[in-house]
């Protein structure tokens, strides 16, 4: 079975990625099934050079095709804070105080002007240079306090007007038809037989 690796040690975003990719024969690892996994230094000033980083740093490691992503907030108050910098906006990948940090910097920002989205980049490619861009965004507005269990990172300050919900507040499900990671995903779903028979 052809082996492709996703570029990740988040448990929950790999158990979805081969979810979807197991229909189509493709045996998906991760980086949890590597030992000495180089470092990748994500010096990148947008979501895809940072999943391009990525991706090309481990593909050149191990001589397969790599998928990759990068995500993240950005808050049109705060001139596009935290973006790329999302999952260490107070420190290292600490979702509370990473929240913290966000209603304390939007605490005398008024409820109308605290629009927000989320994107997600994923960038796939293969030992041949064969590369693939999906991107998808989800709009929404930062709430003044937390709201739901579920989800991880702003989701619970995330508000999605149309449900009338934040993405904690969502099942799973609900949460995947509209949010940024799934739209980007749709996308390369489309795209991705183009781009592994190349």
């Amino acid at each position: 079975m052809p082996k492709l690796i996703f570029a990740s040690k988040n448990s929950g975003k790999v158990k979805e990625f081969r979810a979807f990719l197991a229909p189509k024969g493709v045996e998906v690892l991760s980086l949890l099934d590597f030992k000495d996994v180089p470092e990748i230094n994500e010096n990148g000033t947008t979501f895809e050079e940072n999943s391009t980083i990525k991706a090309k740093t481990i593909m050149d490691a191990y001589d397969l095709p790599v998928v990759a992503e990068d995500a993240g907030l950005v808050v049109d108050a705060l001139n596009g804070e935290p973006g790329i910098y999302s999952a260490r906006y107070a420190g290292d990948h600490n979702d509370a105080a990473n929240n913290e940090k966000l209603l304390n910097n939007l605490k005398d920002v008024p409820a109308e002007q605290r629009q927000a989205h989320f994107v997600a980049v994923i960038v796939a490619l293969k030992p041949d240079g064969e590369k693939l861009v999906t991107q998808g965004s989800v709009e929404g507005r930062i709430l003044d306090a937390p709201r739901g269990k579920d989800g991880f990172g702003y989701d619970p300050l995330f508000y999605y007007e149309p449900m009338q919900k934040t993405l904690a507040e969502m099942t799973v499900d609900e949460k995947n038809a509209i949010s940024h990671r799934g739209k980007a995903l749709d996308k390369f779903a489309e795209q991705f037989n183009t781009w592994w028979e190349a």
